[in-house]
């Protein structure tokens, strides 16, 4: 179960098979998560349009890692992405949205449709039930090691955190939040997304956090690759 805004996600039926999603390089949104997101271009301000009107669900995604583009010069897509509702949004008065999503569940691109009948893209997809599941293994979670390491990565990059906040996390909210506001590139965001469980994504986190500070960087200059 998922609470996202008014509504309680629980199992398939609550999730839609198509959605219109949103191709952003380096963008993560995890199920749980909040991303806010600015929106000018005018398909994707129709694309909110109809989103409101409807299930208020998009879907977040990245462009192919490797550049590869559709026929029509579009970039193609990775075949995992989040999807989220829409919690709030604000009209900036000069045709843009302010918007806040909230993560549901991950899914994968079944099919992208045609881009006749709209603007901007849509996909059938299926979803990842798992991440509906109330118990996602937050117990399997090296909670004491992945505090550690962004305690360091904190203290060796001059940032400041909410501990005491942090403290009262679970590790599902602990783990998630930590994954999209982490500072690698688009390869290792992906990473984390396609992680299988919350246990690896943690322990996905832990290395490539304990990579950059042993290479005495922030993580943003290029990718912290795992082998």
């Amino acid at each position: 179960m998922v609470q996202a805004g008014n509504f309680t996600y629980t199992d398939e039926t609550d999730l839609p098979a198509t959605i219109p999603v949103f191709p952003l390089t380096g963008a993560l949104l995890l199920p749980g998560g909040q991303l806010p997101l600015n929106i000018f271009e005018p398909r994707y301000v129709e694309m909110i349009d109809q989103a409101l009107s409807g299930a208020r669900i998009i879907g977040m995604v990245q462009p192919r890692l490797d550049g590869a583009l559709r026929d029509d010069r579009e970039p193609k897509l990775c075949e995992v992405g989040c999807m989220g509702r829409i919690v709030s949004y604000a009209e900036s008065g000069d045709g843009r949205y302010i918007i806040n999503l909230q993560g549901i569940a991950r899914f994968r691109i079944v099919e992208e449709l045609s881009s006749a009948k709209t603007p901007f893209r849509c996909c059938r997809v299926a979803a990842f039930l798992a991440d509906l599941d109330d118990e996602k293994g937050e117990n399997d979670v090296d909670r004491a090691g992945l505090l550690r390491a962004f305690r360091r990565f904190f203290e060796v990059n001059e940032m400041e955190a909410d501990w005491d906040s942090i403290a009262k996390a679970s590790n599902e909210t602990l783990v998630n939040a930590l994954s999209m506001m982490s500072p690698y590139g688009a390869a290792e965001k992906q990473a984390l997304l396609e992680a299988s469980d919350l246990k690896t994504r943690a322990e996905t986190l832990i290395a490539m956090t304990e990579i950059a500070l042993a290479r005495g960087d922030s993580g943003e200059d290029g990718p912290t690759t795992l082998q």
